[in-house]
């Protein structure tokens, strides 16, 4: 479904990732996994067409998104992609339910039908009670679980998901991440996920393991 060959990335003089080979299958949960600044954000961030990658190709579904332009890496983060980082990154004017029905909204979906799926996705995660309630009145746990619906509530093919357990106790994220893989595994979507937790990668098919931005041989992550 997603494959990326010999991606590069550099950040002036400073390269963060050094022809980096990786394929996700339909339905695959992927971690990506190694130690702080080895790379793994900037992968995810150039496979989900956030960054351009300075070298190489990110292919999805037969179409090199290296040559799309930055307009249309976005509409594709609307239809096919989620992505879920660290801290949520909800909009902290707008209710639970107004933050999960924004993507449907951008791509030209009703607001009560938006609403309507909104609340939906938001009581799978359970946390439905919390439709009216703004960020500031929820917990960490309570909006990385609103912006886990945020991000699935187009029902995209590929989740990107960087940190999103980062910013949790040890309990809350992986009730967070449990919660998340039902859904996905429910739909058929496939994740990759960036973590330097263990309890985490577990919950992964495989894990891709990155060192000093480059696949690391040994691939031996971090539940070795």
């Amino acid at each position: 479904m997603l494959t990326g060959t010999g991606i590069t990335k550099s950040y002036g003089s400073t390269p963060a990732l050094r022809g980096v080979d990786i394929t996700v299958g339909e339905g695959e949960i992927v971690a990506i996994t190694g130690p702080s600044g080895c790379g793994k954000s900037t992968l995810l961030h150039c496979l989900a067409g956030i960054l351009r990658a300075d070298q190489g190709s990110i292919t999805y579904r037969d179409q090199d998104l290296t040559l799309w332009s930055e307009a249309a890496r976005s509409r594709l983060r609307r239809t096919d992609f989620g992505v879920l980082f660290q801290f949520g990154q909800l909009v902290p004017e707008l209710t639970a339910a107004e933050n999960v029905a924004l993507p449907l909204l951008l791509a030209g979906s009703g607001r009560r039908e938006a609403r309507e799926a909104a609340v939906g996705w938001l009581d799978r995660f359970g946390v439905a009670d919390l439709a009216d309630k703004r960020p500031g009145a929820m917990s960490g746990g309570q909006q990385q679980r609103c912006a886990a619906a945020r991000a699935l509530v187009t029902e995209p093919k590929v989740i990107f998901a960087d940190e999103p357990t980062g910013a949790l106790d040890q309990l809350n994220g992986e009730q967070v991440l449990a919660a998340m893989v039902q859904v996905v595994r429910e739909q058929g979507s496939a994740v990759v996920l960036v973590t330097h937790e263990a309890p985490i990668a577990a919950y992964a098919d495989r894990e891709i393991v990155l060192r000093d931005g480059a696949l690391d041989p040994s691939g031996l992550g971090v539940g070795s």
